[in-house]
């Protein structure tokens, strides 16, 4: 499972950038044991001096994140009084981080994985990156209780469109933007015909938005557990193994309403 974990931080790390507008993300995988956090994936770093640092519990940011399985953000990392600062030589030094925020990646009942956004300059780290970051982890996590596969990368192409469509503030250019989203998602002319419910219809179109499980719950009045019983549910009737896909196949075969 570690294994198919660290193949799929590659794709996670692309949705935290493209999603949070942030140069750096990078992630670790939480060994057998649960008590410290390995460094395995970078992207948008400066050198390779992060890949391979052991986060015990607790310490620093990551290590926070490790023993409250909660996320963490800070916007002036050096700083900063609430954590430790023994990894100071890499993140302040080499890499010239301020502003990072850490997520949880939960599966099994336990942290899996920690996934990072950092800026170089000093400044917090918003409410919607960090809800963009609880999501891919959300994502991740799903992808996890799958049947052991990647994710489809065009499927996660196209959820990242949309969410682009959805953050680009000029018109013409959001008019563009989903011209394309369409097109790239019109329903297949033949196959199977599948039927999803009501409810399961609007759990996928908000995951197509970037909504994770715990924002989905909120806005429909739902308990998390529904929204992933409804999650599983819609996998099954459309035979795949992970939410991004299963999106995917319902944009398709057209239930999932317009993209607004």
């Amino acid at each position: 499972m570690d294994d198919v974990l660290d193949r799929l931080l590659p794709g996670s790390l692309r949705r935290l950038r493209s999603g949070t507008g942030l140069p750096v993300a990078f992630a670790g995988v939480v060994p057998p044991g649960g008590a410290r956090l390995l460094l395995t994936r970078l992207a948008g770093t400066r050198g390779r001096e992060l890949a391979g640092l052991s986060v015990p519990t607790g310490r620093g940011l990551g290590g926070r994140v490790l023993a409250q399985a909660a996320p963490q953000r800070v916007a002036d990392y050096a700083g900063t009084p609430t954590i430790t600062h023994e990894f100071d030589r890499v993140v302040v030094d080499a890499e010239r981080l301020a502003s990072v925020a850490a997520v949880p990646v939960l599966a099994d009942g336990r942290v899996r994985a920690v996934l990072y956004a950092a800026d170089r300059e000093a400044r917090p780290v918003g409410d919607r990156a960090l809800r963009t970051m609880a999501a891919v982890a959300d994502q991740l996590a799903d992808d996890l209780a799958g049947p052991g596969t990647a994710p489809d990368p065009a499927s996660a192409a196209l959820a990242d469109l949309a969410r682009l469509v959805e953050e680009t503030g000029d018109p013409v250019l959001r008019a563009r933007l989903r011209a394309i989203h369409g097109g790239l998602t019109a329903p297949a002319p033949s196959g199977p015909a599948v039927a999803l419910a009501p409810r399961e219809v609007q759990v996928l179109a908000l995951v197509e938005l970037g909504a994770g499980n715990a924002e989905i719950a909120g806005r429909l009045g739902l308990a998390p557990e529904t929204v992933k019983a409804y999650l599983r549910s819609a996998m099954r009737r459309l035979d795949v193994g992970n939410r991004t896909a299963a999106v995917h196949a319902a944009r398709r075969a057209g239930l999932l309403p317009p993209a607004r």
